[in-house]
């Protein structure tokens, strides 16, 4: 079964950035897929810093990575790249973390000006981590995504649809990487 690790670098609980998590979430639920989060500014500070590998919190967001299929990295966007907190955490994911896994990028800033900062900023990180598929991933700006009065988010159309695309296209990637895997146990 295919289970998907959404990893939030948000500090901030109400971030825009939860519209676009709680879309793709949304996607991944109707087809039955196992989704886990890792709200990176809820882990113990002090032992995130100090890379306490003996803290049972970071060990425990540490498993979920390395069980996962998948694997959604989120940030907002702050001096044209992702979050210090998901820097902290991303380091301390072994060399090959992401080997063998699909990775996803959502990211969303106040402008369209840190746009490339998925490819210049994220995107090398995923490679020196053993990423290599890597799905185009999303960035949003943050008018695209309205805070509701109920604490929900309105994400416009085209965001919702480019969504949409990239959860799908994980799903696929995913799909794709099970089957090739079986094949290579049958020829074995």
């Amino acid at each position: 079964m295919s289970h998907i690790v959404i990893i939030s670098g948000s500090p901030t609980p109400g971030s825009r950035l939860n519209g676009l998590i709680e879309r793709v979430e949304s996607r991944w639920n109707e087809k039955g897929v196992k989704v886990s989060h890792i709200r990176v500014a809820e882990l113990p500070a002090e032992a995130l810093l100090h890379a306490n590998f003996k803290d049972e919190q970071i060990l425990a967001a540490l498993a979920l990575v390395e069980s996962a299929t998948g694997v959604v990295i989120a940030s907002p966007v702050y001096k044209a790249s992702f979050t210090g907190v998901l820097k902290a955490f991303l380091d301390l994911l072994p060399q090959t973390g992401l080997k063998g896994k699909v990775t996803l990028p959502l990211f969303i800033g106040g402008t369209i000006a840190h746009l490339l900062s998925l490819d210049y900023a994220l995107k090398p990180v995923i490679s020196v981590l053993g990423g290599r598929n890597i799905i185009g991933g999303v960035y949003a700006i943050d008018p695209w995504v309205q805070r509701l009065e109920n604490g929900g988010f309105e994400l416009s159309e085209e965001l919702q649809e480019r969504l949409d695309r990239s959860a799908e296209e994980l799903s696929e990637e995913i799909t794709w990487l099970g089957i090739r895997a079986k094949e290579k146990i049958q020829i074995s």
